[in-house]
């Protein structure tokens, strides 16, 4: 059994690699699964794709052909929530599919037959990725000065998903006022954690901030990737292993 962390980006894979020892791929429905051991630990990395359907595949991938216990998911966001800014860190503690509506037959963004629209990520998991991420983000990453930016925060609270990449104004303010309690906005979250939940699998997901989903979205979107949030990724990831996240 193993700890399955999925990343929605490349670049943060190409980060995190470097802590699998004894790495080998094994390629399963396009994708390549990265198998070997974090701290001593059975572990499985592996790049979700863009896209709810991409991240259900690859959590259902990861926890019944890799035999997965949990599920740690990383990647980007356009931040909601007041007060959420670039280069912050978002850490779920649920999550919802903000163009999921199936009304009237039932309440919108209920996903059908399950009764609830928020998927909850489990306690404990999160509580250690939230204070490994407080403990990176205490020393501000080198390369934030290049982007205009200083000191990043961490929040907790609802991320939402959807298949379309939120970046006007207009949009953004919509869902801010559908789901005023949302922080951030991205492509996969929640449709992995429907999958987690049906197979009883705990889920966690931080989200670093790239943009504001609005007109402002960040002009050096792969550089940011790049140089902040996969580092943020692997540095983040790896003082919550220290601190016994499996």
């Amino acid at each position: 059994m193993s700890l399955a962390i999925v990343s929605a980006m490349r670049e943060e894979l190409r980060a995190l690699l470097p802590l699998l020892a004894g790495a080998r791929v094994q390629r399963c429905a396009g994708r390549d699964f990265h198998v070997g051991e974090l701290d001593g630990r059975p572990a499985v990395l592996v790049l979700s794709g863009i896209g709810k359907v991409a991240a259900a595949a690859t959590a259902a991938l990861a926890i019944d052909r890799f035999h997965a216990r949990s599920v740690l998911f990383t990647g980007v966001a356009g931040g909601l929530g007041a007060g959420v800014g670039v280069g912050d860190v978002v850490v779920a503690d649920a999550l919802l599919q903000h163009d999921l509506d199936v009304s009237p037959l039932f309440p919108r963004w209920e996903v059908p037959l399950t009764g609830r629209a928020r998927f909850a990520t489990e306690v404990s998991r999160r509580a250690l990725l939230e204070q490994a991420a407080r403990e990176v983000l205490r020393a501000p990453h080198p390369m934030l000065a290049g982007f205009g930016l200083s000191a990043t925060l961490l929040h907790t609270g609802l991320v939402i998903s959807g298949d379309r990449f939120v970046s006007s104004a207009a949009e953004s303010q919509a869902l801010r006022a559908a789901l005023p309690d949302a922080l951030a906005v991205e492509m996969e979250g929640a449709a992995m954690a429907q999958v987690c939940a049906d197979f009883d699998v705990p889920l966690v997901v931080m989200r670093t901030i790239s943009d504001r989903a609005d007109d402002t979205a960040h002009v050096d979107f792969g550089r940011f990737v790049a140089e902040v949030a996969a580092e943020y990724t692997r540095d983040i990831v790896h003082a919550a292993l220290a601190r016994g996240l499996a």
